[in-house]
């Protein structure tokens, strides 16, 4: 693990620090609750609870809180591998599709396992000067387990002009 990456870790863990970063940057993440629960080099998981800001009239998490939650556990990873970079790396979604499996009635985690391949997607782009796109998994799952919703999200990367 590089300085860059260990000081974006500690930044995220940080309670006030990314609370204060959701606020200015995230609104709505912030204000529904959205939280980072664990994050590493390859991995992060991310929960969105089923409360008033989040639910829809079916008594069950909105599909765009669901989708937020999902984003934020593939970007988070991607965040990390750009912080600091040199040469600056953009980073932008270009697509996303959901799959809704399960009514969210309660708290929901997100889990992305891609962080390497989008490590790599990154280097790849830097290595190359040309932009790369990557398509990363985001599973969501209720407090017993169950898969409630599965993302796809693609990630362009990109050497930014300065």
């Amino acid at each position: 693990m590089n300085s860059s990456t260990e000081k974006f870790i500690k930044m995220i863990k940080h309670p006030v620090k990314f609370r204060m970063f959701l606020f200015w940057e995230l609104p709505a993440a912030f204000f529904s609750g959205v939280r980072i629960i664990e994050i590493d080099e390859g991995r992060s998981v991310v929960s969105v609870p089923y409360k008033w800001l989040t639910q829809n009239p079916f008594r069950s998490t909105y599909f765009a809180s669901l989708a937020m939650a999902a984003e934020m556990s593939t970007g988070v990873l991607g965040m990390m591998h750009v912080y600091k970079r040199t040469p600056p790396i953009s980073m932008l979604i270009t697509n996303m599709e959901a799959s809704y499996l399960k009514k969210a009635t309660g708290k929901t985690f997100f889990i992305c396992d891609s962080g390497k391949q989008i490590h790599d997607a990154i280097e790849q782009t830097i290595i190359s000067g040309e932009p790369k796109s990557i398509t990363v998994k985001s599973t969501g799952t209720n407090k017993n387990g169950e898969v409630v919703a599965v993302f796809l999200f693609t990630w362009s990367f990109k050497v930014k002009t300065i």
